[in-house]
């Protein structure tokens, strides 16, 4: 098992952007019919989502908040030892967004920086990654950034996907506090589903070609092209309901925990019914699994972040709290960590 124990490694600091475009499920969408629209949204809560700009990139959004985040919490850009770039949509495919992001955010060269290819695990798997280099000497304080503009990944006139996605960036201040508090984290994966979630083209294996490039269309009415994306929902569906309740009790079980010590159940999001679903199935009160995907549909590895921004940030900002995060999707890669915050500055969600 990927089980890690972390103490004394807090989260400190929370700041999320978004696109300033709304757009509405209901009526910005004209490939699907009023009835089609209103189905999806019953089926998956997502009314309205935040989609941006051709000129706006995920580590746009990553700047804007890990900026406002420094700059609030008057943290020197010296201070910062290490820098994550976790996201699916980067720049370029060279050189890495997040060597841009250290540049940009005027970090020094001592800082060391990774991009994690990851989607909706990507903040689980890159904070594990900044609470296991924390535990260096050399390493003081951490920026988690996480990014994603998964609306230039689907094609709007896919059945499946086409009123599901929406943009954001957050950027997570993580560092040493000396604090007693334990963090407890489970990561799991498997690459035989690889399939169910995948552009097929545009890559290095099958790379660009004008027949790549060109849309079709499917049985089902969806036109995309081998560059979309593309995603099994049934099959999907059927690998959330039975591995991620398992690996969240198995996390709890590691943590010696109970549902009852947990003040909040943050869970990915992509589907309002999935999630319900999960929380009953552990027998989770409803009022504690927030909810952020109707405002600003699923948005990868941003979507834990976003939800306690917008979500849950009085409370968590108010008193210690206890926190189960579980991310799950595309790889197919999930996870789940019990983390324990002590009154961590929340930011004001930065509209872009």
């Amino acid at each position: 098992m990927a089980h890690f124990v972390h103490e004394g490694i807090n989260i400190t600091g929370l700041s999320v952007a978004v696109p300033k475009k709304i757009f509405d499920n209901r009526k910005d969408n004209p490939f699907f019919s009023e009835k089609e629209a209103e189905g999806i949204i019953k089926a998956t809560g997502i009314t309205n989502r935040r989609i941006s700009s051709e000129e706006i990139s995920s580590s746009d959004l990553c700047f804007f908040s890990a900026d406002s985040l420094l700059n609030n919490m008057r943290i020197t850009r010296e201070e910062i030892d290490l820098l994550v770039f976790v996201s699916q949509t980067p720049d370029y495919k060279m050189p890495g967004s997040g060597i841009i992001l250290q540049h940009r955010l005027a970090l020094t060269k001592n800082c060391a920086v990774f991009d994690v290819s990851l989607g909706c695990s990507g903040f689980l798997y890159g904070l594990n990654l900044a609470f296991c280099l924390l535990s260096q000497a050399g390493i003081r304080k951490a920026l988690l950034l996480n990014g994603e503009t998964k609306s230039k990944v689907y094609s709007m006139k896919d059945k499946q996907t086409g009123l599901l996605f929406g943009d954001a960036g957050s950027a997570c201040l993580v560092e040493k506090t000396g604090e007693p508090s334990k963090s407890f984290f489970s990561l799991m994966s498997d690459g035989s589903r690889s399939h169910y979630i995948k552009i097929p083209s545009g890559g290095y294996r099958n790379p660009t070609t004008i027949e790549s490039l060109k849309e079709k269309q499917y049985e089902d009415g969806s036109i995309r092209t081998d560059e979309h994306g593309v995603m099994d929902g049934a099959a999907v569906f059927d690998f959330t309901i039975r591995e991620v309740p398992n690996n969240i009790k198995e996390t709890m079980n590691f943590a010696n925990n109970e549902v009852s010590d947990i003040d909040f159940f943050v869970l990915h999001q992509a589907n309002k019914f999935i999630n319900n679903h999960i929380a009953k199935k552990l027998g989770v009160p409803l009022e504690k699994l927030p909810y952020s995907l109707d405002r600003f549909g699923n948005t990868s590895s941003v979507s834990i972040p976003l939800t306690i921004v917008s979500e849950i940030s009085d409370q968590v900002k108010k008193k210690p709290r206890k926190l189960l995060l579980s991310g799950f999707g595309v790889g197919l890669s999930w996870g789940t960590a019990i983390i324990e915050t002590n009154c961590p500055f929340v930011d004001e969600i930065i509209e872009v």
